[in-house]
C-alpha cells in the first residue's frame, strides 16, 4: 500500500517540568530512563504519579521524557470522563485553558491548574516523509487502520513535520480499542 505508516497506541502519561520533577520526587531528582520511544530522545521513565481528579484517581501513570517547557497530562476520553476532568482534545503542548488535576508523587504534591488534555491524533513525519506522502505540517489527514478485524478510518489526523521525528502515528488507548490495533499495525494516509 502506498502511504503506509506504522500505528502506536499512546497510553495515558505525564510529561513534567524539570521543576515539578523535582517537586514530585524530591531536589536535583532527574528522571530515569526505562525505555526509548519511536520518538528520538524521548523515553519512558521508572518513574510513576497518581493523577487525581474530582471523581477519582489513576495510579502508577507513566512519566515520559525528557523534561518539558509546561507539565501536561494526556489522557484518554474514558480517563477523563473517569477523573471527572473536563479534558479538550489538543496538540500536545497546547496546554492554554485545558483541564486541570493533582499530581502526587513520593516526595510531594502539585496542583496544575491547566494540562489535562486528551491528544489529537496525529502522525510523525520528516520533511523527506510529507513530500513522499503530499502532506505538509499541520495539515488534517484521514488515516485508515488496517486491523484484521475493525478496520478503522480515522478522520481529524494532524500532520506534524520535523527533521527530528521518525514516521509514526500516534493514537490513544480509546482508538486502538475501537479498531482493535493490537501489536504490529499499519495505516494507510488518505486525503
Amino acid at each position: 500500500m502506498a502511504n503506509t505508516i506504522t500505528v502506536e497506541t499512546s497510553a495515558r502519561h505525564v510529561h513534567l517540568t524539570e521543576k515539578d520533577v523535582e517537586l514530585l520526587f524530591g531536589k536535583g531528582h532527574q528522571l530515569t530512563v526505562k525505555k526509548y520511544l519511536s520518538q528520538p530522545g524521548e523515553f519512558a521513565s521508572e518513574e510513576r504519579v497518581n493523577v487525581i481528579g474530582p471523581k477519582k484517581e489513576i495510579k502508577n501513570v507513566i512519566i515520559l521524557g525528557p523534561a518539558r517547557k509546561a507539565t501536561q497530562v494526556e489522557v484518554a476520553i474514558t480517563d477523563a470522563i473517569g477523573l471527572g476532568i473536563n479534558a479538550p482534545i489538543r496538540e500536545s503542548g497546547d496546554v492554554a485553558g485545558s483541564g486541570a488535576c493533582k499530581l502526587v508523587g513520593p516526595a510531594g504534591e502539585i496542583e496544575i491548574s491547566e494540562g489535562v488534555i486528551i491528544a489529537k491524533r496525529h502522525v510523525h513525519l520528516r520533511p523527506e516523509d510529507a513530500e513522499k506522502f503530499g502532506v505538509k505540517d499541520k495539515q488534517i489527514v484521514q488515516v485508515k487502520v488496517n486491523t484484521a478485524d475493525r478496520a478503522t478510518i480515522f478522520g481529524d489526523v494532524v500532520v506534524r513535520v520535523r527533521d527530528t521525528f521518525m514516521p509514526f502515528m500516534h493514537i490513544d488507548t480509546d482508538e486502538a480499542n475501537a479498531c482493535a490495533a493490537n501489536g504490529n499495525v499499519e495505516g494507510e494516509i488518505i486525503m
